[in-house]
């Protein structure tokens, strides 16, 4: 009965002669009427709101206004437009204009500019979230996080590069500000920048915080690198100066595997906090980073820092500069495709890891075992390989928003970037092994992403083809057919590990950096690769490994974890169940509890604790070691 209901209302409107108005098609043309002026209020940081004044100029006739959809570095349809409200247009005279949202395409706002009108202001809020419960947090009482994205309309039919944008943003008494935009004139709280492209506009965040730092990373000729630094408390600013040099290794070892530099000026932004959400983002001359707050402070020199910052910065070459062919859209409301994001990401991802080791902010033993933890997964927690491919993963940011899944090792998501990280190394070693370790994949990287030295104004695109003759030319060979292999899941991923001398072996002891990385989280325990299971400090069970022991025995994700063999469930007490069932035949007897449900579930596992760790291959040439080793 709705159906049909739905499908009369269709039809009576088309007879009826109601026509839907059409969104114009991007054209490269300039943006004639003028330079738009945006002026940002983001002084409201209690209430958490964004005021958004924009004053556009405009020629009589249809106009429509869109609010940005698809936004690169989502890869995805993620423009917030839930969180715009209040919106009110009038031309400049004072009147008010009708407006009506496209009942099609919701990010699109018609309107007719009426005779004798040349410019309109719009007028609304930006409303950001007050917990996580309702998006990303981005204002705190002590920093906020502003996306130009998220407070645009800008006109339809125009390439996003012809449109131009004077951007005016004041901010709470007495903070300072970092972006990529480069400052016209200050005015007390006040910044005015210098007029850009709306590209460029988008592309270019700001940190913004009442607790501020700036630390130069160096420089290669007039290209400044900076590190800036917003937290929640001033003693978390400080940093040790070995860290701080790490940092600026990072910057020489970019530039020693690309050779070239796609920017002016390069601005890490990077937030320190416990209150406003964390975050990676790539942007050419900047990149959005939020850790904890205890990054400078909790930094431990054997177990290293988060590759993050290695990792977006790579992006500024692999991704912003050059950019896979179906990823580069003329706006930001023409629909992307992610075909290639296992390049885009899963490159990216390799570097980041190898970039943070060769600057040591990661040390080589800790790297290794990162690695481990990496190929663990592919080798024996990915059974969803079973039904689904790695390439078929590339549409999982268009499926669905990045979040918790109830199975992920069997639905999937996002495995272009760990996955592909292991093909890449793979690569890497068989260039290593057919060139007598004359070449690697250093020589991609540079052939590839290291071209038009200073150019970052526009974007070098690629397609499948490209990496392949790319590939070719630094040692011939039957890429097309390995890379597709691999992605098509003909082949598995782990060979990279033994081709590069090194194998996945499981001990009774997690590494180092798995200690460190269970004490950064909620004090629960890993058990994946032994019982099947990853359970909170609480004993909630945040995911099961489809087809693993415990899965097989009846337990799911959301339950709890009430006793183990009649004790208490405790970490400790679930480690000493499945040290002693090694030894015995009495199944692992778990209390668990499901909704308002007690039951015992029992689970016939024996084969005791099991803790990825990477092994030298004896007798075999090790290339993993100086892949990660700094370049001279």
């Amino acid at each position: 009965m709705i159906c049909r209901s739905l499908l009369a209302s269709a039809l009576l409107l088309a007879t009826a002669g109601v026509a839907r108005a059409e969104v114009p098609a991007p054209q490269d043309t300039p943006y004639a009427p003028g330079t738009i002026v945006l002026e940002v209020d983001a002084t409201d940081t209690a209430q958490r709101i964004f005021r958004v004044k924009q004053t556009i100029p405009v020629a009589p006739g249809p106009l429509t206004l869109l609010y940005p959809q698809w936004l690169p570095g989502n890869h995805g349809p993620r423009g917030p437009i839930d969180k715009l409200a209040g919106l009110v247009i009038s031309a400049g005279n004072g009147q008010k204009l009708a407006w009506k949202r496209d009942p099609a395409d919701v990010y699109a706002f018609h309107l007719e500019v009426p005779q004798g009108v040349t410019s309109i202001t719009t007028e609304y809020q930006t409303l950001t979230p007050a917990d996580t419960t309702q998006g990303r947090v981005v204002m705190t009482p002590n920093m906020l996080n502003l996306q130009f994205n998220t407070v645009v309309l800008y006109p339809a039919g125009h390439y996003a590069s012809r449109i131009d944008y004077d951007a005016r943003v004041t901010y709470p008494a007495g903070w300072q500000a970092a972006t990529a935009l480069d400052v016209e004139r200050k005015l007390g709280d006040a910044v005015d920048y210098q007029t850009v492209p709306l590209d460029i506009l988008a592309d270019s965040p700001v940190f913004a915080g009442r607790y501020f730092k700036t630390i130069d990373l160096g420089a290669a000729g007039d290209k400044p690198v900076r590190l800036n630094v917003v937290a929640d408390a001033a003693k978390q600013l400080e940093a040790k100066p070995d860290h701080l040099e790490q940092h600026r290794a990072l910057v020489r070892q970019a530039l020693k595997l690309y050779g070239a530099q796609h920017y002016d000026h390069y601005d890490f932004l990077l937030s320190l906090s416990k209150q406003m959400s964390g975050i990676g983002l790539e942007h050419q001359r900047s990149s959005e980073n939020g850790v904890d707050a205890d990054y400078f402070s909790g930094w431990d020199k054997k177990i290293g820092s988060t590759d993050l910052l290695a990792h977006e910065y790579t992006h500024s070459w692999n991704g912003k500069y050059r950019r896979p062919a179906d990823l580069w859209t003329p706006n930001y409301n023409v629909p992307m495709q992610d075909s290639l994001l296992w390049v885009y990401e899963g490159q990216t991802q390799y570097w980041g890891a190898v970039l943070n080791a060769r600057a040591g902010l990661r040390p080589i033993d800790a790297a290794r075992d990162a690695l481990a933890l990496t190929a663990a997964t592919y080798a024996d927690n990915r059974p969803g390989l079973q039904w689904r491919s790695v390439q078929d993963t590339t549409n999982d940011p268009i499926i669905t928003p990045r979040g918790g899944k109830p199975y992920r090792n069997w639905q999937m998501s996002e495995d272009y970037y760990s996955g592909a990280q292991l093909m890449w190394l793979e690569a890497d070693a068989r260039i290593r092994k057919l060139t007598n370790n004359r070449k690697s994949l250093d020589d991609f990287a540079r052939a590839f992403f290291g071209v038009d030295d200073g150019v970052w104004k526009t974007q070098n695109t690629y397609t499948f083809d490209d990496v392949v003759a790319t590939l070719n030319g630094v040692v011939e060979s039957d890429w097309a057919v390995f890379l597709r292999e691999r992605l098509d899941g003909k082949v598995g991923l782990t060979g990279g590990l033994e081709a590069s001398g090194w194998r996945l072996v499981y001990k009774d002891e997690p590494s180092a950096l798995a200690k460190a990385r269970a004490k950064e989280g909620d004090g629960g325990a890993d058990y994946t690769y032994s019982i099947g299971l990853v359970a909170g400090k609480d004993g909630r069970i945040n995911e099961v490994r489809w087809d693993g022991p415990a899965f097989n025995a009846g337990v799911g994700t959301g339950m709890s974890l009430v006793a183990v063999n009649d004790i208490e469930y405790s970490p400790e007490a679930m480690e000493d169940a499945i040290k002693a069932a090694k030894t015995g035949t009495a199944p692992i007897r778990l209390l668990v509890k499901e909704f308002d449900r007690y039951r015992t579930i029992s689970v016939d596992y024996h084969q005791g604790l099991r803790f990825p760790h990477l092994q030298r291959i004896v007798g075999t040439t090790d290339y993993l070691t100086p892949i990660l080793s700094a370049r001279k």
